[in-house]
C-alpha cells in the first residue's frame, strides 16, 4: 500500500473535519446532504466521460490501484550488479551465453532488450525499439494522469453549480427563516465537496501518477543504457561507472563504501 496516499487522505479529512468543528459548522451537514454528493460526484463522472473515450476510461480502476499501491520497481543498485554480472558472462562466453539468464528476468522491458542483444540485433535497432516502447508507455501514463487532472478541474466548478442550485432552493423559502438558514448552509456544502475533491484528491492523484511515471521512465532509461553497454562489449567496471549516474548521491556513496570495506 502507498502510505503517502493513505496518510494524505486521512490528514485531509481530519483537517476539514476539525476545521468545521472549530468554526462551529456541524459535521452532520456533510452526511445529511446527498444532493451535494450527487451533483459533485455524479457531475464529475459525467464530465470526465464526456471528455475521454471509453478506451481510456476503462483504465481508471487500474489508475486507482497505482495511486493506492506501492510501486514495485527493480532496485537500481541491484540492477547495476545484474548488468555487471551479465557483462562478465558476455565477455567470457559471448552474448549467446546470456540466453540462460533470460528466464530469470521478470521485467518485460528489460527481458525484451536483453533478448534482442542475444539475438544479435544491431545497436541502433535495439535503441530505437526500446525508445519507442518507452515513448508509448509515457504517452499512456500521461493520458491516465490527464483523466484525474481534468476531474480536478471540473469538480470545483461543479461545486459552484451545486451552490447555485442550493441557493435557488433557499430563495424559495424566504418566508421561513429556519428553513432558509439550513438551505443556505446546505448550498455551500456542494462548494466544499467540489473544492475538496478537486484539490485534495484529483489534482494530487494526477501529480502522483506523473511522479511515478517519471521514476519508471528513469529506471527504463537506465536499462537501455545497460543493455546497449553489454551489446557494445563494455567492461563491467565501465558499465558500473556509467550507470552510477542514475543513483542518488547518497546511494553512490554507500555503494562505494561497501566496495572499499
Amino acid at each position: 500500500m502507498e502510505l503517502s496516499t493513505v496518510i494524505g487522505l486521512l490528514i485531509g479529512l481530519i483537517a476539514i473535519g476539525s476545521g468545521m468543528v472549530l468554526k462551529g459548522a456541524p459535521l452532520s451537514s456533510l452526511v445529511t446532504n446527498p444532493a451535494a454528493y450527487l451533483i459533485i460526484i455524479g457531475g464529475t463522472i459525467a464530465a470526465v466521460m464526456n471528455a475521454f473515450p471509453m478506451s481510456e476510461l476503462r483504465r481508471v480502476p487500474h489508475l486507482f490501484r497505482i495511486v493506492f499501491t506501492r510501486q514495485r520497481l527493480i532496485d537500481r543498485s541491484e540492477l547495476i550488479d545484474r548488468f555487471m554480472s551479465w557483462a562478465q558472462i558476455a565477455r567470457r562466453e559471448g552474448l549467446l551465453a546470456l540466453e540462460n539468464s533470460l528466464d530469470e528476468i521478470e521485467d518485460p522491458f528489460l527481458k525484451n532488450g536483453m533478448k534482442m542483444v542475444v539475438d544479435g540485433r544491431e545497436m541502433e535497432f535495439i535503441r530505437d525499439a526500446l525508445e519507442q516502447d518507452l515513448a508509448a508507455m509515457e504517452a499512456r501514463h500521461q493520458a491516465g494522469a490527464k483523466i484525474f487532472e481534468q476531474a480536478g478541474t471540473y469538480a470545483p466548478t461543479l461545486g459552484v453549480l451545486g451552490a447555485v442550485v442550493g441557493l435557488i432552493a433557499a430563495l424559495s423559502n424566504l418566508s421561513n427563516t429556519d428553513v432558509l438558514g439550513h438551505s443556505i448552509a446546505a448550498a455551500f456544502v456542494a462548494t466544499l465537496l467540489g473544492i475538496f475533491t478537486g484539490y485534495v484528491l484529483w489534482h494530487p492523484f494526477a501529480n502522483k501518477l506523473r511522479q511515478l511515471s517519471r521514476q519508471e521512465i528513469d529506471l527504463k532509461l537506465m536499462m537501455i543504457e545497460g543493455i546497449l553497454s553489454i551489446q557494445a562489449g563494455i567492461s563491467p567496471s565501465n558499465i558500473e561507472e556509467k550507470l552510477l549516474v542514475y543513483l542518488p548521491v547518497q546511494e553512490r556513496e554507500r555503494r562505494t563504501a561497501r566496495k572499499n570495506a
